[in-house]
C-alpha cells in the first residue's frame, strides 16, 4: 500500500486546517464509517472538520458518534456552500467520480485547494491531487485505517474513529461474508485491540429493526419474490404503491437483497425499486460471477464484483424486462451446471 506525494500530504496536515469531507449521495455504512473515522482522527489533531453529504443517511446509522454534525446539502445548501468556500483541504471518500456528490462536486472544483481521494471502486476519475485507491480493499473505511498508518499517526486513532472504521468495514463486507481478506481480519483485530466493542456495534446495526421494517421484508419475500431458476437468479421488485402502503423510508429496504443470497441455488440476486424519479437496482452475486459488469455495461452503474448498484430512467416495468432479457447473455455463467 502506497500513496504518491504522501510526504506532501503529511506536511499539509502538520498544522490545523479547515477540512471538508465529502461522501456520496444515499450514503451507506462505509460512507459514514470512513467519513466519521477520518473526521475523528483529524479532530484529534485539532483540525476543524465538516462532513458534507448530498443527501440524508439512513436512520439505522443515526447512533454513530458525530452524525448530528453532518451537513446534508439537500437540507442546508447555503451552510454547505460556506463550509466548502472556507476549506483548506477536501477529502473525497467512497466515491471516485464527481457526479456521485452532485452539486457539491461543482462547488468543490471551483476551489483551488488540495483534494484527496480515498476509495476502493473501479475506474477513478482524475480530479484529486492525492489518491489512495485500491480495488482489492474491503471498504473505504479499511483504506482510512491504512491512510492513518501511512501518515504514521496511529496515536490519533481515537476510540470514536476506530468505532466508525469498524462500522464501515462490517457494512461493506456484510459482517465478513464477502470482500474479505486476511488483511481485513488483521485490521479488525487491531481495531478490537483499540477497544472497539464489536458485539455492541453489530447489535446496533443488525438488531434494531422496527416492526414496520419486518413487515416490509415479509411482504417482499411473500409477494414480490421471483425465482428465475434457469438463471439461478432471485428478483424482488418494490413498487411506488409498496412505498406508500408500508411508508418505506431511506434504509428500510437495507439488507433485503442480501437475504436472497441465502437461497442455496441462487448465484445472483437483484432488488429493483421504483423511486419517485428513477428506478434503482441493487445486485449481489456469489463466486466469480460479476454483477459489477452488469451494472456498468448495461445500466451505467458500478460497484464491485459481488455487490453493485445502478439506476434506470425508463420506468419500473421496462427496467425489469431489460434485466430479465440480459440473463440469457450470462446463462453459461449462471447455470447450475
Amino acid at each position: 500500500m502506497n500513496m504518491e506525494n504522501l510526504a506532501q500530504l503529511k506536511n499539509l496536515l502538520s498544522s490545523p486546517k479547515d477540512i471538508v469531507i465529502f461522501s456520496h449521495r444515499n450514503p451507506d455504512g462505509d460512507a459514514l464509517g470512513s467519513s466519521l473515522g477520518l473526521a475523528h482522527f483529524l479532530m484529534a489533531q485539532q483540525h476543524a472538520v465538516k462532513i458534507i453529504l448530498p443527501s440524508e443517511y439512513p436512520n439505522y446509522l443515526n447512533w454513530m458518534n458525530g452524525v448530528d454534525n453532518i451537513i446534508i446539502y439537500d437540507n442546508f445548501p447555503e451552510h454547505a456552500k460556506l463550509a466548502i468556500e472556507k476549506a483548506d483541504i477536501f477529502f473525497c471518500l467512497d466515491f471516485n467520480s464527481l457526479d456521485r456528490i452532485d452539486k457539491c462536486g461543482d462547488l468543490m472544483m471551483k476551489q483551488t485547494v488540495p483534494k484527496v481521494m480515498v476509495d476502493h471502486h473501479l475506474f477513478p476519475e482524475n480530479f484529486a491531487d492525492f489518491i489512495l485507491s485500491d480495488t482489492s480493499a474491503s471498504s473505504t473505511s479499511e483504506l482510512i485505517f491504512d491512510l492513518i498508518h501511512l501518515l504514521d499517526q496511529s496515536k490519533y486513532l481515537v476510540p470514536a474513529a476506530a468505532d466508525a472504521i469498524y462500522v464501515g468495514i462490517i457494512s461493506d463486507t456484510g459482517s465478513f461474508l464477502y470482500n474479505t481478506s486476511s488483511k481485513v481480519f488483521r485490521t479488525t483485530a487491531t481495531l478490537l485491540d483499540r477497544g472497539v466493542d464489536d458485539v455492541s456495534i453489530q447489535n446496533r446495526l443488525y438488531n434494531n429493526l422496527e416492526v414496520k421494517q419486518l413487515r416490509i421484508i415479509g411482504h417482499c419475500l411473500n409477494k414480490r419474490l421471483e425465482i428465475l431458476e434457469e438463471f439461478s437468479t432471485a428478483l424482488v421488485t418494490i413498487t411506488k404503491e409498496d412505498y406508500i402502503e408500508f411508508d418505506i423510508q431511506r434504509g428500510d429496504t437495507e439488507g433485503i437483497v442480501n437475504m436472497l443470497m441465502r437461497i442455496q441455488t441462487i448465484k445472483m440476486a437483484a432488488l429493483i425499486t421504483e423511486q419517485p424519479t428513477i428506478v434503482k437496482l441493487s445486485l449481489r452475486s456469489k463466486g466469480d460471477f460479476s454483477v459489477q459488469e452488469i451494472a456498468t455495461k448495461h445500466f451505467k452503474g458500478g460497484g464491485h464484483k459481488n455487490a453493485a448498484g445502478a439506476a434506470s430512467f425508463i420506468g419500473l416495468k421496462p427496467t425489469i424486462r431489460k434485466f430479465k432479457e440480459l440473463l440469457p447473455l450470462y446463462s453459461d455463467q449462471l447455470s447450475q451446471k
